[in-house]
């Protein structure tokens, strides 16, 4: 970017520090990018673009701000980069003027049972301090009002030396916390199906329980016998009492068995620390089945699900307990605090206020701070984090987003581009992932990723202004404009899904008929209650397939292959014409080659530095063992088959010597989803959050089901991929099933037969059903945000 004209009275000569203001990336090779040179402008708006799987996210996160976090993480000492992930330089060859890099990704927050939007965002930490110093009766210091922190008494002697003599200090203390003691501040409380645990027709040592890893063979066979406490052979329904409680409810209790020190516990405290208390979304399936099984969750009847003690609730500002103002919608919460006059907490207030109000201007004023963060949508979440940023005083810094629109309705995406040039405005670099036409509008500098995805892409085919990407050829270019008609005519409905007297979260007593038979698309302000109404009222019956935003978990050794169980096909296909066993052709079992252990690559820890990655030598990174990459089917070994993309292997298994029709059929659904480029081998690890979503609507699309119900399938979408997507859409309807969509994209609701409107609002002023009809008569009446923006984008 130029500087300025200098005036006359200005000192001619440009100051040497004020020459880098470009950040220069030469030679970017991270996983598909093609030495990739270009030159960024400082303290502008960037905005790269390109299809899913294009390049993006590697050079702009893998490379750019990677080598930024590394690079801070360098100027810790060693003892605390110990505790830090390790990150590998990536592959560049030259990386300069680089500043500072704040990361503000999609990735869902952990969900940990005792985060909430609260403790998430300081909002708790300020409001603990706000009632210690004002809440009437006063009890104790802000750990007072925290539930995640019990009460404690200790009382003893503590001996201190003073001078020459000893004293002996005799006290009472009690540390103060606000966790309910029945809950232990998770605010519900479990109740087990006791059928679920054991078969009370048959004995301990007849494999009685049916609690997954609880088999006789093993130690707990051993511990149970050892501890006497009951007869192993007697059926469980015959236990008196006592042994009963023994089996299920005793506490720790040390015991000796054959010689060796082993604690006995009961079986139910036993589940609940091994179990429930992790993340049931983080808990291999035959346990969570299990959980689901043998678990009901209630609200804890001592606090009635606010995670706090009976102390802490008695504490009051103005009436209201930190409880109540923890589940006010924060727009009510920010007007409470703004009534608060309290010369003594003036700064406190002040912080506290500008948080709240940092809620509203980021369009999240409908959340409650005792949300459990785990039920945040991917954009909510992200959305979220901005807050820590959008008050900071830090300049000259790089924010680098990933789809900051994601989950965004159109009336809300113009705040968040005032967010985002307000960032800019204050002398900060902005890096923003995006397809939205309406975010790319805004930037001052267009990078362009292409031409195609994976390894047909990882090329820079545009570089410049909006204008000139207008301009330009490239996919985006050309697709920039595009604007989607409504339909002439709409699909006739076969049926309807009644709702009656809906009333979840924010929902008010809706009562709505969804068509079946056709593609009707769900939509309205972030926070109005879509997902509440369809999450709530929809999914859960029968012959309902469901595929919502969740991540897809995976290691790097699952890849396309593994997950959608294609693999499964292959392996036996190769099996058979090779007449040896399965399991040959899987790298996570007996083919896998004995040095990297099947991963193709080895990995050298190196301490406090970071783990060196490198190929294996046995297997050239082709991960089996050279004896198994003999056995051909097609003319092609396993490895050479991982190593093809999806519409390759299409071809490959579609016809001929290697034909598999399980295989083919799969391969198909994976084309459908726009995945063609994909390669089935590719770790998952690798694959953008665009990817991930598409990889997982192809595998569920296999499922049993007559209504689908998708929440914003074009999440990570390019605007030519987008097309794609509303074409496979339109086939399962044409197949005869039903398709329920939640979405905010225009194309999506104009391609739309009918239409479900919920608002006017978010949060309690939203919830209710403002339009139904087809896109046609949400045009005509223009009554709805939804309708006018609408409107706008099909240009009548």
């Amino acid at each position: 970017m130029s500087m300025a004209t200098m005036t006359d009275t200005q000192s001619p000569a440009l100051h040497v520090a004020d020459s880098h203001d470009l950040i220069r990336v030469h030679g970017a090779r991270e996983n598909n990018l093609k030495d990739v040179s270009i030159e960024l402008p400082k303290r502008r708006l960037t905005v790269f673009t390109g299809v899913s799987g294009s390049g993006k996210s590697s050079l702009v996160f893998d490379t750019i701000a990677a080598e930024s976090q590394r690079m801070i993480n360098e100027t810790y000492s060693a003892f605390v980069q110990g505790f830090m992930p390790t990150l590998a330089r990536p592959e560049v060859d030259v990386l300069e003027g680089l500043t500072t890099a704040i990361i503000v990704d999609q990735e869902r927050m952990g969900a940990n049972p005792r985060s909430t939007v609260g403790t998430a965002t300081d909002a708790n930490a300020l409001l603990r301090i706000l009632f210690s110093k004002l809440g009437q009766p006063h009890i104790g210091p802000p750990t007072a009002f925290s539930f995640n922190v019990p009460r404690r008494t200790a009382s003893g002697s503590m001996t201190s030396d003073k001078g020459a003599g000893e004293r002996l200090v005799v006290r009472n203390a009690v540390y103060h916390g606000g966790m309910c003691p029945r809950c232990e501040g998770m605010g519900s409380v479990t109740d087990f199906d006791l059928s679920a645990l054991y078969d009370n027709t048959k004995s301990l040592s007849e494999g009685a329980l049916t609690i997954p890893g609880y088999s006789m063979d093993g130690w707990y066979g051993r511990i149970f016998s050892g501890s006497g406490y009951f007869n192993m052979d007697k059926p469980i329904a015959k236990f008196t009492k006592k042994e009963l409680h023994d089996l299920l409810y005793r506490e720790p209790t040390k015991i000796k068995v054959e010689g060796i020190n082993l604690t006995y516990e009961g079986v139910i405290p036993r589940i609940q620390k091994s179990m429930l208390s992790k993340d049931v979304d983080a808990m291999q399936p035959h346990i969570r089945a299990f959980v689901e099984r043998a678990v009901t969750f209630t609200a804890c009847p001592e606090c009635d699900g606010t995670r706090l003690s009976a102390e802490a609730r008695s504490s009051k500002i103005k009436g209201k307990n930190i409880a109540d103002v923890c589940a006010m919608q924060i727009t009510d919460l920010a007007d409470w605090v703004r009534e608060l006059d309290e010369p003594s907490v003036a700064p406190l207030l002040t912080g506290l206020q500008h948080l709240l109000d940092s809620f509203a201007e980021i369009g999240l004023g409908y959340l409650s701070l005792d949300r459990p963060a785990g039920t945040l949508s991917g954009g909510e979440a992200q959305r979220t984090k901005m807050i820590r940023h959008l008050g900071s005083s830090l300049t000259d810094v790089t924010y680098v987003f990933d789809e900051p629109t994601i989950g965004l309705h159109p009336h809300d995406i113009e705040r968040m581009n005032d967010l985002l040039l307000q960032l800019r405005d204050k002398g900060n670099t902005v890096l923003v992932v995006e397809h939205k036409p309406e975010v790319i509008a805004i930037a001052d500098h267009v990078v362009d990723l292409g031409p195609g995805a994976g390894t047909g892409g990882g090329e820079v085919v545009f570089e410049g202004t909006v204008e000139g990407l207008r301009e330009s050829d490239t996919i985006t270019g050309r697709h920039i404009d595009d604007r989607a008609i409504l339909k002439e005519s709409v699909r006739s409905s076969s049926g309807a899904l009644e709702i009656r007297s809906a009333a979840t979260h924010n929902l008010q007593d809706v009562d709505v008929d969804i068509p079946l038979g056709v593609l009707c698309v769900v939509t309205g302000v972030a926070g109005s209650g879509k997902s509440s109404l369809i999450d709530g009222s929809v999914s859960g019956r029968d012959g309902v397939v469901a595929i919502d935003q969740g991540a897809i978990r995976g290691s790097r050794r699952s890849n396309p292959a593994t997950y959608t169980g294609l693999l499964d096909p292959i392996r036996k296909a190769f099996a058979k014409a090779n007449g040896v066993k399965p399991a040959l052709f899987s790298a996570n079992s007996e083919g896998a080659c004995p040095t990297c252990n099947g991963a193709g690559v080895v990995y050298t820890e190196l301490g406090v530095m970071a783990t060196v990655e490198s190929t294996c030598e046995e297997c050239e990174g082709k991960r089996f063992q050279a004896s198994v990459l003999e056995y051909k089917l097609g003319g092609r070994n396993i490895a050479e088959v991982l190593a093809m993309s999806v519409t390759e292997a299409e071809e490959f298994f579609g016809a001929g010597e290697a034909r598999t029709p399980a295989a083919h059929a799969i391969l198909g659904r994976l084309a459908d989803v726009g995945l063609g480029y994909l390669s089935l081998g590719q770790p998952l690890t690798t694959l953008s959050g665009g990817e991930r979503q598409r990889l997982k609507l192809a595998t569920q699309m296999a499922e049993k089901g007559s209504v689908y119900v998708l929440d914003e399938p074009t999440t990570g979408l390019h605007l030519a991929d987008v097309e794609q997507l509303l074409g496979l859409l339109d086939r399962l309807v044409d197949s005869g099933k039903s398709v329920i969509v939640i979405a905010h994209h225009q194309a999506v609701m104009a391609r739309a037969d009918w239409i479900i409107d919920l608002g006017p609002g978010a949060g309690h002023d939203g919830g209710r059903i403002v339009f139904e009809g087809t896109p046609a008569e949400l045009v005509a009446a223009r009554s709805t945000l939804t309708g006018q923006h609408l409107v706008e984008y099909v240009g009548t």
